[in-house]
């Protein structure tokens, strides 16, 4: 059986509240650590229609993108809507975990599951960040050790390179030393001058597991007094980060594209309008999940921009040539859901489930006739 408190470590692996922006509010809600999830479901909102929805499916366990208490609260009385839905999930045994901006900018995340709806190749992120400061660890073993102090670092998180573990690069020479009084040499003897073959073992890994890996290493080399170094290494924009872009894989015009886009984002009456020429042929394009006005200048490098929540004088005041789309905003996270909750599935074993109740606030839409 699995832990609450299990679900919420895969949760935290791939969507670290860290990443989250100051003013956010992720993570988790309401939930016992130590209850049992068999089931979890999947929602933008954590609004009383999902709620029942999980009751009904009988999960465990409520994800939301959309915080529920995204401001500091005093109560949660169920005299109150947000309060109901806390009163809710407790009476039907379900816990709340919110990834929301940890999420937007994860890699996986919000943007890439946009994306994919629209088969962009060559992605990457709209505005980067930067990736997570490495080091580099040099040390020197004999070599009959040199596998053991290479599995106890790598146990710590050292060599850990993408979708691989335990990467390493290996050189072996003589290392040469004389104890002196005093010390307890695991080779040779005190006073005499010593010369063993050696392997100058290299690792990459995270800064902030420094201090777990050099204790590691300490504790597994045989020497007394081991001969290593840990050097800062540059840091370079990683795969993270807000939007993304990348290239159709077939140009068309935006007429088509925003035709396209409303068939393959689910349905809500606001569907999607778009600003530009309806002839302007597009090769590529830039998307954020969610309200994305903020990145228009990152965007004027593709062709077109699809986000949502555009506001009128930025859009009409936006980089010249930049085509826009602009969908609802609950239509344009929804489809992280089912990338979120396989890879939960995938990390934990526990069965998912993705809400279909459509949330946006806008349900009634009726153009001008004027």
């Amino acid at each position: 059986m699995t832990r609450l408190a299990e679900v919420v470590e895969a949760l935290d692996a791939r969507y670290p509240p860290a990443w989250a922006e100051s003013w956010d509010a992720v993570g988790l809600v309401v939930g016992d650590p130590d209850a049992v999830v068999r089931r979890v479901l999947f929602a933008v909102d954590p609004v009383a229609a999902v709620v029942t929805e999980a009751a009904e499916r009988g999960a465990d366990l409520l994800v939301t993108h959309h915080p529920l208490y995204l401001r500091g609260t005093t109560s949660v009385a169920a005299t109150t809507a947000k309060g109901r839905v806390v009163h809710r999930l407790i009476a039907g045994g379900c816990g709340l975990f919110v990834a929301h901006t940890n999420a937007d900018v994860a890699d996986p995340g919000v943007s890439d599951a946009l994306a994919g709806l629209f088969d962009l190749s060559e992605l990457r992120p709209l505005s980067p960040l930067a990736a997570e400061p490495l080091d580099k660890l040099v040390v020197f073993v004999p070599v009959a050790d040199a596998e053991r102090v290479l599995d106890a670092v790598a146990a710590e998180g050292a060599g850990a390179v993408g979708d691989y573990e335990r990467c390493a690069w290996r050189t072996t020479g003589e290392g040469t030393f004389r104890p002196l009084p005093g010390a307890s040499p695991a080779v040779g003897s005190v006073g005499e001058v010593v010369t063993v073959e050696e392997v100058r073992l290299e690792v990459v890994l995270p800064r902030h597991r420094r201090d777990a890996v050099v204790r590691a290493l300490l504790a597994a080399h045989p020497y007394e007094e081991p001969a290593y170094d840990v050097l800062e290494l540059a840091t370079v924009l990683g795969a993270r980060g807000l939007g993304r872009v990348g290239r159709l894989p077939a140009p068309m015009t935006l007429a088509a594209l925003t035709a396209r886009a409303a068939a393959v984002l689910p349905a809500t009456s606001w569907g999607v309008r778009a600003a530009g020429d309806p002839e302007q042929v597009v090769e590529t394009l830039a998307v954020c999940g969610g309200a994305g006005d903020s990145l228009l200048k990152e965007a004027s490098v593709a062709d077109a921009f699809l986000t949502s929540d555009l506001r009128h004088h930025p859009a009409s005041e936006g980089p010249e040539g930049l085509a826009l789309l602009d969908a609802a905003h609950w239509a344009t996270e929804w489809p992280w859901l089912a990338s979120a909750a396989a890879a939960l599935a995938a990390d934990t074993g526990v069965d998912t489930a993705v809400s279909t109740i459509v949330t946006d606030p806008w349900i009634v839409h009726e153009p001008s006739r004027g």
